[in-house]
């Protein structure tokens, strides 16, 4: 009971393993509290013109905190302020740490001010199948999210300082109390404000969550700001050329809902639709891709920093397997699930059966790509541990340029469902590309990855999904005459246990350690299990 406590301590630092059992816990806790979000914003507002435009609002500022920030603060800091403390230099980092965030909060509020200027000009460009009340509607509620940025950057700066002393209570709270902070917003100003209280709500939770939460937690383990415009500074210089690549460049893994949005926004309901159909889908990416990612990050870079290669290299690509592997199976239930699913999900209040059998098609094919999703954000925490920005954002940029012309060609071929399919393919380039590039410059060599070990997990999923399909399919008759809510959970318990069963059994037939490799907590190479030993020896001396 002890142990445990500990592992929920705020001071408590944090192995690679912990870390991500803490982070896949706090990250599906707040997608369950984004669930009661997204359900209570189809409950209260469908999927019309209304919702279209509080989706569509999110843009400009998304675009704000990317091209200023290059939407990686942390990521880029992390590896700077992590040789630091290697190196002892702890005053280094602290001046470093404020520097950071006095120039660029600077530059994130008169950037803030221009894009409120700007907002009338950029949504009719942007969205041009809207309406006027719709372009007038996107107009306010962008205006009103804009200021949230500042706190995302600044949380942003902060929480990695908490993650680079491998402190990650705090920043994983963070998006739970944003998502509370739009429910609540919505709850108590929604009948006088209409859909703006959600985005009222998102600006206060911005504040509480990403920015109060980390700011309570590194003021709790000293950490040091002084007002400082010191731009000459070394560290602060060196921070400055690896973000630039990430402001300049344009990765898919952003752009891809902001193209969406775009061509999306000629038809009526049409956003709103792919929008929770891609954010049930993110609930597995952030289980699986963004909470391994980011408690991998810094045990990344210390690895990296401390010429400790050939352990960096069997850690990233431990990593990608267990990822890939876990996701291919995750994706043969979402595939089978997604009708009854998105139903007992979304289907209430103006969200109709009309609703739930369009986002589900969506969700359907975007369920195909999570095994994309999820490794090739480890890949690029690989290229950012190795102080390498560049290489990864030219790569991704021109990839994105290139996939402009699939999604236009895609859409106007197939529809909004188009969207969907090229949003896979590409996601699938923006994979390929990481892999192939790290092991090119021989950092993450492809032949270390477990190909037996996927090979299994993807024959598995994919006959695990369809006995799955079959299964569903041949209920729906018997169903059909009971209420929708309980059609859907029996449709959906057969679909998992006959899923459970089918992957456990492939697993077994085939002989595959998967099962063991994910309960397993050291890595394979003996190196950072020792490593490992290590911390958890000196994370029981903590105060």
């Amino acid at each position: 009971m002890n142990r445990l406590l500990r592992f929920f301590r705020p001071s408590h630092q944090h192995t690679a393993f912990s870390a991500t059992l803490l982070l896949m816990g706090t990250v599906m806790l707040s997608r369950v509290i984004g669930y009661v979000r997204e359900a209570y914003i189809a409950y209260a507002f469908g999927a019309g013109q209304q919702v279209d435009a509080y989706v569509a609002a999110f843009t400009l500022p998304d675009w704000l905190n990317y091209i200023v920030a290059g939407g990686a603060a942390s990521i880029t800091f992390i590896s700077i302020y992590t040789r630091f403390l290697a190196e002892k230099r702890e005053a280094d980092a602290e001046r470093t740490f404020s520097i950071v965030i006095s120039v660029m909060s600077a530059v994130m509020i008169i950037g803030t001010i221009i894009a409120e200027i700007v907002t009338p000009q950029f949504v009719r460009w942007m969205f041009h199948g809207f309406s006027p009340a719709q372009v007038a509607l996107t107009v306010h509620l962008t205006r009103i999210l804009l200021p949230a940025q500042i706190f995302f950057y600044v949380g942003g700066v902060v929480s990695a300082v908490l993650l680079s002393h491998r402190l990650f209570l705090y920043p994983a709270f963070g998006p739970l109390l944003y998502n509370v902070g739009i429910i609540v917003g919505g709850v108590i100003g929604g009948r006088h404000f209409g859909i703006a209280s959600l985005a009222y709500g998102a600006l206060a939770g911005s504040f509480v969550g990403p920015f109060l939460a980390s700011v309570i937690g590194a003021a709790r383990i000293g950490t040091g700001y002084r007002l400082s415009f010191d731009v000459t500074n070394s560290a602060f210089l060196e921070w400055v050329r690896l973000s630039i690549p990430l402001m300049l460049g344009v990765s898919l893994v952003t752009a891809d809902d902001w193209i969406l949005r775009h061509y999306a926004s000629s038809g009526i309901g049409d956003i709103a639709r792919l929008n929770y159909a891609k954010r049930l889908f993110g609930v597995p990416i952030a289980v699986l891709g963004q909470a391994t990612g980011q408690a991998s990050l810094p045990f990344f870079a210390r690895l990296f920093n401390e010429k400790r290669l050939q352990e960096f290299a069997a850690t990233v690509n431990d990593s990608v397997y267990r990822v890939a592997a876990a996701s291919f199976l995750a994706t043969g239930w979402m595939m089978a699930s997604a009708v009854p699913l998105i139903d007992l999900v979304y289907r209430r209040g103006r969200f109709t059966i009309s609703d739930t059998q369009t986002t589900a098609v969506y969700f359907f094919w975007f369920s195909l790509s999570l095994v994309l999703w999820s490794a090739q954000g480890l890949y690029a925490r690989a290229f950012y541990a190795s102080g390498d920005t560049l290489t990864p954002m030219v790569a991704v940029t021109i990839i994105t340029a290139a996939s402009l012309l699939v999604y236009s060609f895609l859409f106007h071929k197939c529809g909004v469902v188009g969207l969907a399919y090229a949003s896979d393919i590409g996601i699938g380039a923006n994979l390929l590309a990481l892999a192939f590039l790290l092991h090119y410059r021989n950092l993450v060599s492809l032949r270390g990855l477990r190909w037996d070990e996927l090979g299994k997990s993807a024959l598995t999923a994919i006959v695990a999904g369809g006995i799955s399909l079959e299964a569903a399919r041949s209920l729906t008759p018997f169903v059909s005459g009971y209420g929708s809510r309980i059609a859907d959970v029996l449709q959906l318990t057969l679909i998992s246990v006959t899923w459970a069963a089918a992957t456990l059994l492939g697993l077994w037939l085939l002989r595959s350690s998967l099962p063991n490799d994910l309960r397993r907590r050291k890595t394979a190479y003996p190196g950072v299990a020792a490593a490992e030993s290590k911390e958890i020896l000196g994370a029981g001396r903590e105060p």
